[in-house]
Order: C-alpha cells, then sequence, then structure tokens
C-alpha cells in the first residue's frame, strides 16, 4: 500500500470510530438545538453529514489493492455497500439500546449522505483521470 492509501486508511478508521462515538455515545447533557433546519429535522441533517464522507475516505484507503479498472470499480461498490451495513448496523445496535432508538428514517438520512459522498468521490475520480491524461 503506497502512503497515500496508509494516510487514507488512517483516516478513514478514525472516522468509523467517530461514527461509533457519534451513534452510541450519551448526549444527554448537550444543550438542545433546534428541531429542523431548512425544514429538515436537524437529526436527520446530522445522519446525512455523518456518512457523507463514508465513500470520500473509503474508496481511496482501498483503491490502491485495485490494479484494473474493473477491480477500482468493484472497490467502489464494496465501500459503498459497506457503508449500507455500517448505517444498518449503527440503527440495529440503537434500538438495542435503552438510551437510543432505531429509525428508518435515520437509515434514510445515512444512504442519503452515502449517495452524496460516492457521487463526490465519482466526480473527483473522473476529474483526476482527464488531469492524467
Amino acid at each position: 500500500m503506497e502512503r497515500r492509501g496508509k494516510v487514507f486508511m488512517f483516516l478513514f478508521l478514525v472516522y468509523l470510530g467517530m461514527i461509533a462515538w457519534c451513534c452510541f455515545g450519551h448526549f444527554d447533557s448537550l444543550p438542545k438545538v433546534s428541531k429542523e433546519l431548512f425544514g429538515i429535522p436537524t437529526d436527520k441533517v446530522a445522519h446525512f453529514i455523518m456518512f457523507s464522507p463514508f465513500v470520500i475516505l473509503g474508496y481511496p484507503s482501498f483503491a490502491s489493492f485495485a490494479r484494473k479498472r474493473r477491480g477500482k470499480i468493484l472497490v467502489f461498490a464494496s465501500v459503498f455497500l459497506g457503508g449500507l451495513l455500517v448505517a444498518c448496523a449503527t440503527e440495529a445496535g440503537q434500538a438495542l439500546t435503552d438510551y437510543r432508538s432505531g429509525d428508518p428514517a435515520d437509515l434514510a438520512a445515512d444512504a442519503a449522505g452515502l449517495v452524496a459522498g460516492a457521487v463526490v468521490t465519482f466526480a473527483a475520480i473522473l476529474i483526476l483521470k482527464h488531469r492524467t491524461n
């Protein structure tokens, strides 16, 4: 693995730890915030933002393992599906706690964040490929 891949892998692991902390931490003592932001529940905005970087950090962490185009597509799809699995697991895990709840709308916000991050990542791949040609 090249140096850049190692840096992204480190950032990705730190990011996964932050997801776990955000999803399972006790935040009762925090000040209350507005229930909505531009008409969207604040909780859903937070979930969207929390999962947006998943593909952005995950793809470059694993892309160096694939040499051919087909392999890179497989890495991209695998990272995206891995993000969906993490989102499902966090919601299922929250449903098992007595201080959080699993919410299908949160999962939808997580998935929307993953899609947004995937679009940004795909655009960056195309731009970087165009620059190197």
